[in-house]
């Protein structure tokens, strides 16, 4: 592309399409492609004269328009050229004064330069200082935190120690990172975290060994509480009784000997000016816990922690559930023993709920099953050695306390009340012992004579012991013998005394009136048909025993024989069962006490042969005699005498027994 003047190519004749490109003083150019001037010599013959012609005339008129301006402003150029010779003068004078201004600038300017340099001296300085102060306020807080780390570490407030080890290396170290003391500092917080760690886990060690010593206060605390709330129930129960008039007894001593059995303390109480109920957190500090976990977390090695506190509770768990080897003797070691478990499990429930990951629920139930299957073990095998009725009963009192206190922390506990029933039994074979002890000692002191009644308040006092209905008898004026001996009312004295103490083991199983009520009469059928039933067969064989005895003892066995179906309705009125329940258990009464009237005849019949046969072999016979004298023997009267008395003795018989040659012992029937 050439640029040319728009008009020269017009007077050349040569007409394109051009784009302006520049102008100059009023002369517009233009941009012209090289393919204009390549048409110029190739397009027409002589197009280069031609155009050499053309562009000698545009030069010829450009250079008259030139002459004709300067013309035109040659005039203005002079006038110019004189007026710069007149302001030469005025500028020679100007440049005088201010040479001069500017010496006189220079003179007073030295001593502004120097008061200058003083204050770029002092800027300097003043910018030095700004600096220092900056570095120092970055350095400041570092030291504070730094001192404040040493404080807590000398404060034993190791947590919050670590949290500002944190701070110091997220947030003051990177500012101050290039100074020296800072990397001494650094260099020493992984040796302080050592510490900590070493620390914590001595306080860990030391609150371990504690509660294994202190597990027992622990655990006697959390079962009084759980004592105090069931008795509290209890109460509030017998007023709801009371406010809707229900009752379940018709004997006034009934709930008093319910109320002692429930409300008998298992625990001495506590002093009764202590009005403050203690947690497990007033008699433990667990903080040793609490910070250990925490800065085992803020470490990250908390897998290492549980580890470490499960193991190590795991062991003294083994050291807990081990019993002494006396511990079946009192009631003492068997309270030990179940206070020092509940005082650990209690910290563990504690320690479930208060810290999140140290133990778990899986962790408890896991370790509880272990201790579980231990205790009832050791249960199993100590109370076998019981034979006291009263240790069994308080073992007992205390296994529901221990079960109800451990129930309300969440452990599962059917399989230790599933054990009461097997030491149930036990306690039904110690009362059964017991009671073959005193129905012997009964029958011991009995005088084996009808109860002689004076006056009709001895009378009463017999009755209110004793159900005994004789409309003819009460007719009889005073005084006056009650059929039955001595020994009726105190054997059925004994047998409700031995129904109230298998009650007292039926108490807080948590089994319904229907259960305790089959409990009750199959415990009360044991003693009939087993232990009272064993001892009048024992009484009745016992040599010393005589036919009078025998008659008295059928007699005292009618009468007990009629005294079950009281006997049921005494059970019935302390469960509120009724007897005619489909599956309600009977008493046996009727067969123990005719099997032991069928022993007494039969031993009636033996005895009296014995005594005929002693008559006979004791007669003197005289052998020399002629003829009969018409008298019977001496030895017969004696006999006929003695045969009389005992048939009058037979008239008190309910039913008099056929006393037959033929017959054995246990075919005498009545008449």
């Amino acid at each position: 592309m050439e640029m040319i003047e728009k008009g020269l190519l017009e007077e050349m004749g040569l007409e394109l399409n051009l784009k302006p490109w520049a102008t100059d003083g009023g002369a517009h150019f233009w941009e012209v492609p090289k393919t204009a001037f390549r048409s110029v010599y190739d397009d027409q013959p002589n197009a280069h004269k031609k155009f050499m012609e053309k562009l000698d005339a545009c030069i010829r008129n450009h250079d008259k328009e030139i002459e004709k301006m300067c013309n035109f402003h040659h005039q203005g150029f002079v006038d110019a050229i004189t007026e710069l010779l007149k302001v030469r003068t005025d500028a020679e004078k100007l440049k005088v004064q201010v040479t001069d201004t500017n010496r006189r600038f220079q003179d007073a300017g030295k001593e502004v330069i120097v008061q200058t340099e003083d204050i770029i001296r002092c800027r300097i300085q003043q910018r030095n200082i700004t600096t220092v102060v900056e570095k120092l306020q970055l350095c400041l807080p570092v030291l504070e935190m730094y001192s404040k780390l040493k404080e807590q570490m000398s404060a034993k407030r190791y947590y919050s120690a670590l949290k500002t080890m944190e701070q110091l290396e997220n947030v003051y170290f990177p500012r101050v990172s290039q100074y020296r003391f800072c990397q001494l500092m650094i260099e020493n917080l992984p040796k302080l975290r050592e510490d900590i760690k070493e620390i914590s886990m001595s306080d860990l060690k030391d609150f371990l060994e504690s509660i294994r010593k202190h597990s027992d206060k622990i655990g006697e605390t959390a079962m009084k509480q759980a004592q105090q709330q069931k008795l509290f129930s209890v109460i509030l129960q017998k007023q709801n009784n009371v406010k809707f008039g229900k009752t379940v007894y018709i004997n006034d001593r009934i709930p008093e000997e319910r109320n002692e059995i429930v409300l008998k303390p298992v625990f001495e109480e506590e002093d009764e000016n202590e009005e403050e109920v203690l947690t497990v957190q007033d008699l433990v500090d667990f903080s040793p816990v609490y910070q250990c976990l925490h800065i085992y977390s803020v470490l990250g090695d908390e897998e290492t922690f549980e580890n470490y506190y499960r193991k190590q509770r795991k062991k003294q768990a083994r050291l807990v559930l081990q019993p002494q080897s006396n511990m079946h003797e009192t009631v003492d070691g068997y309270r030990r023993y179940f206070t020092q478990i509940v005082g650990f499990f209690v910290v563990e429930d504690h320690i479930l709920h208060v810290t999140q990951g140290l133990v778990t629920r899986a962790y408890t139930d896991e370790l509880w099953n272990m201790a579980l299957s231990k205790i009832i073990a050791v249960l199993r095998a100590h109370s076998s050695y019981c034979t006291d009725p009263d240790l069994v009963l308080e073992l007992k009192n205390l296994i529901v306390i221990f079960a109800d206190t451990l129930q309300g922390y969440g452990f599962p506990v059917n399989r230790l009340f599933d054990l009461l029933f097997e030491i149930r039994d036990q306690y039904n074979e110690t009362l059964l012992k017991k009671w073959a002890g005193v129905f012997r000692d009964i029958f011991e002191e009995d005088n084996y004579s009808p109860i002689p009644i004076v006056n009709e308040e001895e009378y009463k006092t017999v009755i209110s012991k004793f159900p005994f209905q004789d409309p003819d008898l009460e007719k009889q004026s005073f005084p006056k013998k009650l059929p039955m001996s001595q020994s009726v009312p105190h054997i059925y004295i004994q047998v409700k005394e031995f129904i109230y103490a298998s009650l007292k083991f039926s108490e807080s199983l948590h089994r319904s009136s229907t259960e305790i009520d089959d409990m009750l009469r199959k415990s009360t059928n044991l003693l009939l048909t087993r232990t009272l039933s064993s001892c009048l067969l024992n009484l009745i064989k016992k040599p010393h025993i005589g036919l009078t005895e025998l008659v008295q003892i059928i007699i005292n066995t009618t009468h007990l024989e009629q005294a079950c179906k009281y006997l049921e309705d005494f059970i019935t009125n302390i469960t509120n069962i009724s007897q005619e329940t489909v599956h309600t258990t009977r008493l046996y009464g009727l067969s123990t006490f005719k099997d032991a009237r069928h022993a007494a005849e039969g031993e009636i019949y033996t005895k009296l042969n014995q005594k005929i046969d002693e008559f006979v072999q004791l007669a003197d016979y005289d052998w020399t005699m002629s003829e009969p004298d018409g008298r019977a023997s001496g030895y017969l009267m004696d006999l006929i005498n003695f045969l009389r008395s005992i048939f009058q003795v037979f008239t008190h018989l309910p039913c008099l027994p056929t006393l037959s040659p033929c017959q054995d012992s246990k075919g005498i029937l009545c008449s």
